[in-house]
């Protein structure tokens, strides 16, 4: 025990912060209740509490049962994956062979018989592959959906492409989906009118020397061309136009609602109002086509997943979306074909969808 002297000469130096005891002061008082180094080797050592280690056998056999459960859960479940998706993939193949169109419209108008109902406004994503002839393929594509969906009895087709290479080939486009359609239908007194067109874009129709009493097919088929500009751009120069008119005086700022914003972009987007022929643009003639349903009432994707890529998002406020990738998906290729399984598997998905619209 420490004395309570040493205990007050301590406390008082440490108040005067170490100026009234010099070092061999404190030396002193504290030489008393220090142990002699003379009988430090005498004591007994004290004894280390010993700390419980793991085996190191033990420690490596649960790492090995650790890791070989693992592996056991990764291989069964990689097998259950594989063998789902090689199901699929020979169903869709087996449906591909069954429902296949052989460039005949009778057939099918006979596979979509049955649905109750089929859309009125048809949309479909594709996307530019990597290859050298992408373009090309691309414009195959929409050809080979355009006889679909006209053969179906769809008046309207909106193909969206996010880059809009598609709106830099108008023409050559028509001719494509023109030559596809001769493939399906025969002489060009049985195909379908065909009108092609693009926002902020005249209506394209090659028109061709036929007399209207001769035409066997009065179906006619618009399609239309949308892109990444059509949506952030689109409502940009809209806000800008709206804002410039308000401050100027030609629109009150109580005008601007949202009845007035949707039917501007509808008009802009959807709703052209001239068409412009190959014989028309030389002749300076141009005339008046009917109205496209705004929204469409089925959005096909054509990819492994669900993605909207920049799809203009007040087009499918009320849309039934269909992505035609499946569990087979991931043994094909990233980027999924465009085949006719695919697009009337969408057709089946739409026609027995229910419609709850919000409720």
């Amino acid at each position: 025990m420490v004395s309570q002297r040493h205990k007050e000469l301590f406390r008082d130096d440490i108040r005067s912060r170490g100026t009234r005891l010099s070092a061999a002061d404190r030396e002193k008082i504290l030489s008393p209740y220090l142990p002699d180094p003379a009988d430090l080797p005498r004591r007994a050592p004290q004894r280390r509490r010993k700390v419980s280690r793991k085996t190191p056998i033990r420690s490596f056999l649960k790492l090995q049962l650790n890791l070989l459960t693992y592996a056991f859960i990764h291989i069964l479940f990689g097998i259950v994956t594989r063998v789902f998706q090689s199901y699929h993939a020979v169903v869709d193949r087996i449906f591909a062979i069954i429902y296949y169109h052989h460039r005949t419209p009778e057939l099918i108008r006979k596979d979509v018989k049955s649905l109750k109902r089929l859309p009125e406004h048809l949309s479909v994503i594709l996307s530019l592959r990597k290859e050298d002839d992408a373009l090309a393929i691309l414009m195959d594509e929409v050809a080979e959906l355009a006889a679909w969906t006209v053969s179906s009895g769809i008046p309207v087709l909106s193909v969206y492409e996010k880059t809009g290479v598609l709106k830099s080939c108008i023409p050559i486009l028509h001719q494509i989906i023109r030559s596809k359609l001769s493939s399906y239908y025969g002489t060009l007194a049985q195909q379908p009118t065909l009108q092609l067109f693009a926002p902020h874009h005249p209506i394209y129709n090659q028109q061709q020397s036929r007399a209207p009493s001769n035409r066997q097919n009065a179906a006619t088929l618009t399609v239309l061309l949308l892109s990444a500009t059509d949506g952030r751009e689109t409502f940009v120069d809209l806000t800008k136009t709206l804002a410039e008119m308000s401050q100027s005086g030609k629109l009150l700022p109580e005008d601007i609602t949202l009845e007035l914003v949707d039917a501007e972009i509808s008009e802009i987007t959807t709703q052209p109002t001239t068409t412009m022929s190959a014989e028309g643009a030389t002749r300076g003639s141009n005339q008046m086509i009917s109205t496209v349903k705004p929204e469409p009432d089925l959005l096909l994707i054509f990819g492994p997943f669900l993605k909207l890529d920049g799809y203009p998002p007040w087009h499918i406020r009320l849309t039934e979306m269909f992505c035609t990738g499946g569990r087979s998906s991931r043994i094909a290729s990233s980027d999924e074909a465009v085949e006719y399984h695919g697009f009337l598997r969408g057709l089946w998905h739409y026609a027995g969808a229910q419609m709850r619209f919000g409720r």
